[in-house]
């Protein structure tokens, strides 16, 4: 029997959540382009398309916020979990511990409903603010009903409510890293779902895929690789270096897309409005340099810039500490977890492969 190291170039099932085209570089959700979603849709309108499988009427959006807003606030048991950590626990750690106790506490996240993932997707950004803040021993922050999902997000992290740049960028980001296909961490959340466990155990699974350097670690690494690089000047001679020792330029290449990722076209955009200028010319002189000397040094290899390198730039923009990259980027993947974990539910059979 043949096997495929990694399961690459295996078709492990179907879905109508998200379509990955990588050989020309397109996603989509249920049909929608992300580029559309991204200029016209708000992160909430996403969520209720992934999970319903339609964009909702103003109507039904007024009604989806007025419940997404009445779940964000986590059990205080959840906050009490939380003191305990020490405060150099990793924050992926702090998320996959919170989520842990919310499921335990609120027995509503455990479903494999909507309600269910709305009560995890709701309070995702709630167990993650709350921890930040407390680390720097400060109280945590109510939820602001007034604010967007992404938007209160970053209000809880910070004390300070976002400006309208901050707050378009970080929900276009929140959409652009919805979902995205059977990836490690959604094909482990349907993998312990297909056993008829709960939604809440799926998504810590999730959490745990998603905290590994090859999957979610990534944007953070961008931004130590950018901060090393430090000038314009030093791009050249620092990849150059980099790439004759063998080592890997984070930020470019990916398993699936083989044309620029279509995500990072977006936030390149993003990122021109929300940082700094000197900066924003910086990381777009090492992009440019960094794919002039890839394909000089691997010729054919077709490696294009891709989601992480400026998911990095517009996350530094908006004021978010570098290893709270990735806690974030599972903030706006739940609500693609969870519609997984809906699917998978509704026509199940449990995954188990054979090893040859």
């Amino acid at each position: 029997m043949a096997s495929s190291k990694g399961l690459e170039g295996i078709v492990a099932g179907n879905t109508s959540l998200s379509l990955v085209e990588g050989e020309i570089g397109r996603l989509s959700y249920r049909g929608y382009s992300i580029r559309e979603l991204a200029e016209k849709a708000t992160y909430e309108e996403v969520v209720y398309l992934l999970w319903q499988g339609e964009l909702p009427t103003p109507e039904q959006l007024a009604e989806f916020n007025a419940r997404s807003v009445a779940e964000r606030a986590v059990p205080e048991g959840v906050i009490e979990v939380l003191r305990l950590l020490a405060p150099d626990a990793a924050p992926m750690d702090a998320l996959r511990t919170g989520a842990s106790a919310l499921g335990s506490l609120l027995p509503k996240a455990q479903g494999t409903t909507i309600e269910g993932a709305l009560a995890l997707t709701a309070r995702i950004p709630t167990i993650l603010a709350a921890y930040h803040r407390l680390r720097q021993g400060q109280a945590p922050l109510a939820p602001r009903s007034d604010l967007g999902h992404a938007a209160n997000y970053l209000y809880m992290l910070t004390g300070n409510e976002p400006t309208a740049a901050q707050a378009y960028a970080i929900d276009r980001y929140f959409i652009l890293l919805a979902d995205h296909g059977f990836n490690a961490s959604t094909f482990t959340g349907r993998i312990v779902a297909s056993t008829l466990s709960d939604m809440c155990s799926a998504v810590v699974a999730a959490i745990g895929a998603l905290k590994g350097p090859l999957h979610g670690g990534a944007p953070s690494e961008v931004l130590k690789m950018l901060n090393a690089i430090g000038s314009k000047e030093n791009a050249e001679p620092w990849i150059g270096s980099a790439l004759a020792h063998g080592e890997r330029l984070m930020g470019f290449g990916h398993r699936v897309y083989k044309a620029e990722d279509p995500r990072a076209d977006v936030l390149r955009d993003l990122a021109s409005h929300v940082a700094r200028r000197e900066r924003f010319e910086f990381f777009e002189t090492v992009e440019r340099e960094a794919l002039r000397l890839l394909e000089e040094a691997k010729p054919g290899r077709r490696l294009y810039t891709n989601v992480e390198y400026y998911s990095a730039v517009v996350l530094d923009a908006v004021g978010l500490p570098g290893d709270f990259f990735t806690p974030t980027f599972a903030a706006s993947r739940t609500a693609g977890w969870t519609a997984h974990v809906l699917e998978q539910m509704a026509d199940n059979r449990l995954i188990r492969p054979h090893a040859a």
